[in-house]
């Protein structure tokens, strides 16, 4: 038994104080925009969108994305990407080309699709 609560009093002060390699940012969850942009920019070069022109910008942790993509779901990836980065805010300035745009509202439009059960 004196072992165990030697072990433990040895790990409590280690768990409760932040990681040696976490900025103080951090471990407060406050972030620079530098920290942030980089982030979003590592996110961006891993992901499927980074293939898209896409450009991202973070003043005052407000993140603005700019450029154009052909994929829909690219733009909402984008914000939860700057979102899970450390940004506060998302400006999301990327446009969705026309053709892929008329395909969605096309389809939308259509009305509700009808199944057959047999």
């Amino acid at each position: 038994m004196k072992r165990i609560l030697l072990i433990l009093s040895l790990l409590l002060p280690a768990l409760a104080s932040p990681s040696g390699n976490l900025t103080l940012s951090h471990s407060q969850g406050k972030f620079s925009d530098a920290e942030i942009e980089a982030t979003i920019k590592a996110k961006l070069a891993k992901s499927k969108i980074g293939k898209d022109p896409l450009q991202v910008h973070v003043k005052d942790r407000v993140a603005t994305w700019t450029g154009n993509t052909s994929v829909m779901q690219h733009k909402g990836a984008a914000t939860r990407m700057a979102k899970t980065a450390g940004a506060l805010k998302v400006v999301n300035n990327i446009k969705v080309s026309d053709d892929t745009t008329a395909k969605t509202t096309g389809n939308i439009g259509a009305g509700p699709r009808r199944v057959e059960v047999k």
